[in-house]
């Protein structure tokens, strides 16, 4: 049986992971010139820290945000390549 706090941690880790996911299609769209706006990502950065900062006393569910922080650190860094490739790349002017 999984308590409480530890099905609401894991459906938060499971969450963040989600969304990680979710913004890295987001940045391949910016990336393309698809979307407009570079993603939100120092805000999910914010929610992800915050949330590490709670106590995680199953090993398990520790394990698998510090994997998803890891994934969050990789991710950003090849998000913030492809921005800056982007914001360098010659535009066509019509």
């Amino acid at each position: 049986m999984i308590s409480k706090e530890n099905r609401e941690i894991r459906d938060a880790v499971l969450g963040f992971e989600r969304r990680i996911e979710t913004m890295h299609l987001e940045f391949q769209k910016y990336r393309l010139g698809e979307a407009d706006r570079m993603p939100e990502w120092e805000r999910l950065e914010r929610e992800i820290l915050a949330f590490s900062r709670r106590r995680v006393f199953d090993l398990e569910l520790s394990n698998h945000l510090d994997r998803v922080m890891h994934k969050f650190q990789n991710r950003k860094k090849i998000w913030l390549r492809w921005a800056e490739e982007y914001q360098h790349a010659p535009r066509d002017n019509p």
